[in-house]
């Protein structure tokens, strides 16, 4: 670790939040990501839970699940922490947030956690990537809305809770190789 202040470290991690409806390539384009930047990434922590607790969820697990993202979220942040070094790995990649949370309690129960809605508030990041739908749906035992149009309302709904807030974000496009680099490029545009 460097022989600075961990404050000081904090105002260093860029923690970058990918975000979008399933099935949009989240979780291969934090690892592209990881990968282009030499960061550590954060994985999404319900496909853990659902995996191990099955797909029938409630809720309750959600609040569990969002608790759950938070916890690896941190654990993350700690692991960039000892990267850190003066090559500049500075980046955290992080799939799913509150903001994913919210929308799922909202979308599915009509209703969201408190604790979710106050994490919103409380956590600070540098930039979110909302992954576009251009992708073709692929099928998985985690997923649940094939149809085009809840994905277009999911979408819209990212893209309004996106506009209403004050952090730079950037809608991903494209197919494999094309998605990262235009990914890389919102970012290096965004975080310079």
């Amino acid at each position: 670790m460097l022989n600075v202040k961990k404050d000081t470290i904090k105002n260093h991690l860029q923690k970058i939040v990918v975000l979008g409806p399933e099935s949009t390539g989240k979780s291969s384009l934090c690892e592209a990501l990881a990968k282009h930047y030499g960061a550590v990434d954060c994985k999404e922590y319900a496909r853990q839970f659902l995996h191990e607790k099955g797909t029938k969820y409630n809720f309750e697990d959600l609040l569990t699940i969002a608790k759950g993202q938070l916890t690896i979220e941190e654990e993350a942040i700690q692991k960039a922490y000892q990267q850190l070094s003066e090559q500049s790995k500075n980046k955290l990649i992080i799939d799913t947030d509150m903001y994913v949370m919210k929308v799922w309690c909202e979308y599915v129960f009509n209703n969201c956690h408190t604790y979710i809605l106050e994490q919103i508030h409380s956590r600070k990041y540098d930039m979110y990537l909302l992954c576009d739908i251009d992708l073709p749906w692929t099928p998985d035992e985690m997923r649940e809305y094939p149809d085009e149009a809840p994905r277009k309302e999911l979408f819209a709904i990212y893209k309004d809770i996106l506009i209403n807030q004050n952090t730079p974000w950037g809608i991903v496009k494209g197919i494999g190789e094309d998605r990262t680099k235009n990914a890389i490029n919102l970012i290096n545009e965004f975080l310079k």
